[in-house]
């Protein structure tokens, strides 16, 4: 075809500001895209159907340990890629197929729908610290009162994190999360986000020993049975490295759910208006905010064999850049893909990746958003921006580190028990 792009536009303040102007760019030249030959990956791959295929198709394999070897990269020295190299995360097909099999018996639908109650228990604990803090209209930071503490909670309580430790969480999982970003990363992300990896290691291997003393009704003793019982069927290694994962990835996706989710509402009135009349469409709003300002927005992927991508040569041992967020933008696919719109048919996003690492815990993160978005909303009819939202600099973990907003108007008339929602986002 003839096309090629730089990855600089892709990792450039701009583009990682808003990325859409830059995906509807790409998909004006086709479903991928060569890169120059000097370049790290040989394609982007921006289209929907061809992004579904590289995920789908078993020629294309993660970055296992023999891609890094190939690479020069001393991987093995750093504790944040040893763990990411023993999960799921990048395991191939026969190790991925065996530990996957051995966490889903595990995390069970019928496990998620047991945690509903204890969702909606801590999202009712978490709005009334909400409503404390926003009293008389002072502005909260959404993010750290709420979205980020809903799922490290929630996913703390599946695994069986006691209440007391869950706080200690999040920090160290934004430093191990930075790794995974792409482009280069400095030598002081690197070195925090080991430290992370290895006090994550040590606090999951002290809970497993406490579970397999005194097991529980929790994930983390129900896995701990499971490897002891099979000891040839998962590694200790390769149980604490998907431990550590599961906890990071329920956690940060999902409270970029809602952060992303509910600037997207507020700045729709009609859209959050027939959201808090029919609760029941939560599940489709949810759908439609994971299409449109996903979560995740990229994934790379290596051709095992010399192929090919939307008529596009990929030699064997090359990597492509697979952009799902563009993906889900795709006109292709998608009628009028730059708009909101939750009544939308066949809502089928790469949100959450597709394939044999489609997201282990989609239904989890489903779930919060079908069961606390409603909630939030009813609870606070005057929820509004209290000023700009942070920026949003990552993609592949792509979420506002800050989200100031106002719970009460401090100008509506209570006496007269109106209230005025005011959507207007100061200067």
């Amino acid at each position: 075809m003839g096309f090629s792009v730089s990855l600089d536009d892709l990792l450039g303040d701009e583009v990682r500001r808003d990325p859409y102007p830059y995906y509807a760019r790409l998909h004006e030249l086709g479903e991928a895209v060569a890169l120059a030959p000097t370049a790290p990956h040989a394609l982007v791959v921006h289209g929907y159907d061809a992004a579904h295929r590289v995920l789908r198709d078993p020629v294309f394999r993660v970055l296992d340990a023999d891609h890094l070897d190939r690479a020069g990269i001393r991987w093995r020295d750093h504790a944040v890629i040893r763990t990411l190299q023993a999960s799921m995360f990048n395991a191939q097909p026969d190790d991925h197929a065996r530990v996957r099999q051995l966490f889903g018996q595990a995390l069970t639908a019928r496990r998620v729908t047991a945690l509903e109650p204890a969702i909606l228990r801590i999202a009712d604990g978490l709005l009334d610290g909400l409503a404390e803090a926003g009293a008389d209209g002072r502005p909260v930071d959404f993010m750290a009162a709420f979205a980020l503490p809903l799922p490290s909670d929630v996913v703390g309580e599946l695994l069986g994190v006691p209440e007391r430790d869950r706080a200690w969480f999040p920090s160290r999982v934004r430093a191990f999360d930075a790794v995974l970003e792409i482009g280069p990363r400095s030598f002081r992300e690197i070195r925090a986000a080991n430290a992370a990896a290895e006090e994550l290691t040590g606090y999951f291997t002290a809970l497993l020993a406490a579970r397999r003393a005194e097991p529980r009704d929790d994930l983390v003793s129900a896995l701990a049975r499971l490897r002891d019982e099979r000891p040839d069927q998962l590694t200790e290694a390769e149980l604490l490295a998907n431990l550590i994962i599961m906890y990071n990835a329920g956690f940060r996706t999902t409270a970029n759910l809602f952060g992303n989710g509910l600037p997207l509402l507020l700045a729709r009135p009609e859209a959050l208006a027939a959201l808090r009349a029919d609760p029941s469409l939560a599940p489709a709003y949810v759908d439609e905010i994971l299409r449109y300002e996903p979560p995740v927005h990229f994934a790379v992927r290596v051709a095992a064999e010399d192929t090919e991508v939307a008529g596009l040569t990929v030699a064997r041992g090359r990597s492509v850049l697979v952009l799902t967020g563009a993906a889900n933008r795709d006109p292709r696919r998608f009628a009028d893909p730059d708009t909101f719109d939750a009544s939308r048919p066949d809502n089928r996003h790469l949100a959450f990746s597709a394939g044999p690492h489609y997201c282990l815990g989609a239904a989890l993160g489903r779930a919060e958003g079908r069961l606390v978005l409603p909630r939030l909303l009813e609870r606070f009819p005057a929820l509004a921006l209290a000023a700009e939202p942070g920026e949003r600099r990552q993609l592949m973990l792509r979420g506002y580190d800050r989200l100031p907003v106002r719970l009460v108007d401090p100008e509506a008339d209570r006496s007269a028990g109106t209230v005025r929602v005011d959507l207007a986002k100061p200067a």
